[in-house]
Parts: structure tokens; C-alpha cells; sequence
């Protein structure tokens, strides 16, 4: 049985290439669980593998895509049945072992999670990756206790900030998102945002240590000179989520504001969930994230779309969540 994936190739030159091709069963890496897939999305890291270094990966030919929601094909484990639906994230999926840009998928049964009610697969990878990661990093929020005021989020535009800014806001929290482009302002206040701050106002170098205390919360889609002035500005014993290096690995800052504000931060791992934790995400998503608001934030697309789909996200063109019809 032969079907169609995106293939990403090196050639003797070094070069890689990515293209739609037939491949079959056979041609799968092992697993206990093979999974019809349906939809899959376009994450960052994807962009890092279809491009033309290749980025993350290690091994060739290569099948990309970091997420995928599906129904269950074949299973050697007894938690899973056919037609089972099932979503999976993390697990260096589309990195080290193939992932979810492709019509079949053949991965360990641990790496699954059964999709919650509430949500089909269409749904489930509106979400995805970064809608997953949202979630892990308000429930960390909600752990350390969100603080009143205004819970801030950084690149509030992107895939990450987007699901963290209508979940927060349908919790009844008061949202501030950042943004580096004018013209989402509205399509953040659709999502539920109360404030939208321009992203040169936190862009600047720090200075000072610490500033006025303004923000209740954060969930930081940026990292590098950006959180490192949020530090600054959280409120005493307030947390900041922190999920992305889009700003850099560098922190620029000083330990004054966890000494003298007791700021938390913490950092957030998508891939390596335990199942238990992937579970409850899913289900909070479920349960708190509106679907409606969903329709805002997907892009459709098809494989043959991804080439350059991931030179657009590299480049920081795509808002939202981009949702991949494998089937289409």
C-alpha cells in the first residue's frame, strides 16, 4: 500500500530537498502503534527541518512534522484500538523519528495520547504543538498562583501566544499581548486580549534591575533582552512561563528581581511530558479553551504547501496556527 508523505532528502552535495512522494508501509520506522493520519501542523521546528539545511535533522530521508492527530490503524498495544483517535506531540517526532507530514504513522504507543471529548483531530492540531505548550505553561501559572492585574504574553501573534492569550482570557484573566505588527492588534482582541503593547516597549536593553511592578503573570513566547525587561516589571511572587528562544538563549538580567520580588520563572518542555501531564493538558484544552475562537487562528494547507510554509515561519510571516491536510 503506497501513500503520500513530504520527504525531506540530502543529496551528495550537502543540499537537502523536501518533496511530496509515494512511499509505503515498509518504509516506516518501527513501532507498536500505526495511526491513519489526518492533520498535522507547521511549528517552528518544522520550518528548521524543511529548510534547506536541514536543520534538526540527523537522518536521511526524513518525514517532518513535530505533531499529528489521526485514528489508530493497527496496534500491538492493548491501550489502543483500531480506530482509536489519537493525538501525539513531543517525542522528538519529525527530529529523530518520523513524524506527522505524511498519510501513515508508525510510533510508540507511549508517545500517544487518546484524543479527549470535546475535540476532533481537526481541532486537536488547531492547537497542536503550541497550543499544547500554552496550555502546560498556564497550568504552571495557575501552580505558582497568577497574581491580579494583567497577565502578560509575549509574541502573542504566534502559534504559542495565540492559544495562551484565548485560553487565559475565556479563564477570566485580563490579557496584555505583544506584538511586533500593528495590524494583529485586532485579531488579538478577537482572541480575548484587553491591552495590546508594542513589542519596541520591551525590546529595549535593561537598565534597571527592576522596574514599576505591572504584570500578574506571563507567558513568554520570546526569551532573550525581551524577558529579561519583563523580569523586571513582574509583580512580587509573580511567575513567568517561559516556552521559546525566538528573542536568543541569552538572559541579560541580574538575580535581583528573584531575590528581591521572588519572581519564578519556569521553564516549560513540551517533548517529554509524562503522560499523565500530556493527559490533563489535553483535556484542559478541552475544557477551556473556546472553539470558536479557533477559526481565527488556523491557515489550512496541504503538503505540497510546506516548502515554503517553513521558510515563511522561519521568516516570522505566520500568524496563528497553520493546520495541514495530509489527505487533501
Amino acid at each position: 500500500m503506497m501513500f503520500n508523505a513530504l520527504v525531506v532528502e540530502k543529496g551528495d552535495d550537502g543540499k537537502t530537498s523536501a518533496a511530496v512522494r509515494q512511499i509505503g508501509l515498509d518504509d516506516l520506522p518501527d513501532g507498536d502503534v500505526t495511526v491513519a493520519v489526518e492533520y498535522s501542523t507547521v511549528n517552528y521546528k518544522d520550518g528548521l527541518c524543511v529548510g534547506p539545511g536541514g536543520g534538526l535533522v540527523r537522518n536521511y530521508p526524513h518525514v517532518p512534522g513535530i505533531d499529528f492527530a489521526g485514528t489508530v490503524e493497527a496496534s500491538d498495544d492493548p491501550r489502543y484500538k483500531v480506530g482509536d483517535k489519537v493525538v501525539l506531540t513531543g517525542w522528538r517526532v519529525g527530529e529523530a523519528h518520523w513524524g506527522g507530514y505524511s498519510q501513515k504513522a508508525r510510533v510508540k504507543a507511549d508517545w500517544l495520547v487518546p484524543l479527549p471529548d470535546g475535540l476532533n483531530t481537526r481541532q486537536a492540531m488547531a492547537v497542536g504543538t503550541a497550543g499544547f505548550t500554552a496550555m502546560l505553561a498556564v497550568m504552571a501559572l495557575e501552580d505558582h498562583g497568577i497574581k491580579d492585574g494583567p497577565v502578560l504574553v509575549t509574541g502573542a501573534a504566534g502559534g504559542v501566544g495565540s492559544v495562551a492569550t484565548a485560553i487565559l482570557a475565556n479563564l477570566g484573566h485580563k490579557v496584555a499581548g505583544v506584538t511586533g505588527r500593528p495590524e494583529t492588534a485586532d485579531y488579538l482582541m478577537s482572541l480575548g486580549a484587553t491591552q495590546i503593547v508594542a513589542r519596541e516597549e520591551l525590546n529595549e536593553t535593561v537598565k534597571r534591575p527592576l522596574e514599576a511592578e505591572v504584570w500578574g503573570g506571563c507567558v513568554d513566547a520570546v526569551g532573550g533582552d525581551m524577558l529579561a525587561r519583563v523580569l523586571g516589571q513582574m509583580q512580587y511572587g509573580a511567575s513567568v512561563a517561559a516556552v521559546g528562544l525566538a528573542g536568543g538563549a541569552g538572559l541579560p538580567t541580574t538575580v535581583i528581581p528573584f531575590l528581591l520580588r521572588g519572581v519564578n520563572l519556569l521553564g516549560i518542555d513540551s517533548v517529554m511530558q509524562p503522560y499523565d501531564n500530556r493527559l490533563r493538558a489535553w483535556e484542559r484544552i478541552a475544557r477551556d479553551l473556546p472553539m470558536y475562537k479557533l477559526a481565527a487562528m488556523v491557515q489550512p494547507a496541504v503538503l505540497s504547501e510546506l516548502p515554503q510554509l517553513g521558510r515563511d515561519i522561519l521568516a516570522g510571516q505566520i500568524r496563528g496556527r497553520v493546520v495541514v491536510d495530509v489527505n487533501a
